[in-house]
């Protein structure tokens, strides 16, 4: 006889009995034990997936802001990792919570970061993506502000080339014809390029502004435990490149009767961007 077409063979088998009819049913005789375990092996999934995916958000937001400060391609950065343009674009849309480490490494040395400083750069990811260093911007505008400092923030300097650059918080005082440059760091990376930057940024306004102004650097620096500890391993010499006493630099910077000290300074501020902080450079 031939079989109906309109019936499922599947359904038309026997009866499962003994074990199979308890796994089919779903009555393993161990099953009371099972869903406890389950459960906390879910929730701990969960969470890991969870904090893996707020990671990956960061790391992405680090490598894009690097890769664009490089004038990078998505494609050309690929191709140093051996990662296609989607790959990458996945990465930075904060898609690698799954991306092994090494490839997290590998596209850290590509743009000259280790992947630690992605995540203190990133430190604000779920804020604008540089909320420490604009934290930092409005602290010192605040405190100049009261000193009678008139400020531009990203103040672009002229005739940069091809990739201008821009001063993180430029104060004036037209009544004293005084000049700060003032350079903001969250995080040191290389502390002779933070040096180095500040005084062509002064150099630069010193020709901008001519004869009759006086212009100095202030580099201001996230006191995070990791910076105190980079600026004290090279104590002497940031003491003799910043050597105007902080504290006076800071006065100078909340009241209009202290003139700017004559030399550049270096000053911290809280891990939270909250206030400023006199240095003792060379003592650590």
């Amino acid at each position: 006889m031939s079989q109906d077409p309109r019936v499922d063979p599947e359904t038309t088998r026997q009866p499962a009995t003994g074990d199979a009819a308890n796994n089919a049913t779903g009555t393993d005789p161990d099953a009371s034990r099972q869903p406890r375990a389950r459960k906390r092996t879910s929730k701990a999934s969960l969470a890991g997936t969870a904090r893996a995916e707020v990671l990956a958000k960061r790391m992405g937001i680090g490598l894009k802001e690097r890769r664009l400060a490089l004038r990078m391609t998505q494609r050309a950065l690929g191709a140093k990792v051996d990662l296609s343009q989607p790959e990458v674009s996945r990465l930075e849309r904060g898609g690698g919570a799954s991306a092994s480490l090494e490839t997290w490494a590998a596209c850290a040395a590509a743009v000259g970061l280790q992947v630690a400083a992605f995540l203190e750069l990133a430190a604000g990811a779920d804020l604008p993506r540089d909320i420490e260093h604009l934290r930092r911007q409005d602290l010192v505008i605040r405190l100049a502000t009261a000193g009678g400092w008139a400020s531009d923030p990203e103040s672009l300097l002229p005739d940069d080339g091809p990739r201008p650059r821009s001063i993180d918080v430029l104060l004036t005082r037209a009544a004293r014809r005084e000049s700060a440059v003032v350079e903001i760091w969250d995080l040191i990376l290389d502390g002779g390029q933070a040096m180095r930057s500040l005084e062509a940024k002064v150099l630069a306004m010193r020709e901008r502004l001519g004869d009759g102004w006086t212009v100095r650097g202030l580099l201001v620096v996230r006191g995070t435990q990791r910076n105190r500890h980079l600026v004290a391993e090279l104590g002497a010499l940031f003491a003799a490149r910043y050597p105007a006493s902080s504290a006076a630099w800071l006065r100078a910077l909340a009241d209009p009767a202290q003139p700017m000290p004559l030399d550049s300074g270096f000053a911290w501020t809280d891990v939270k961007g909250e206030r400023l902080v006199a240095a003792r450079l060379g003592l650590g």
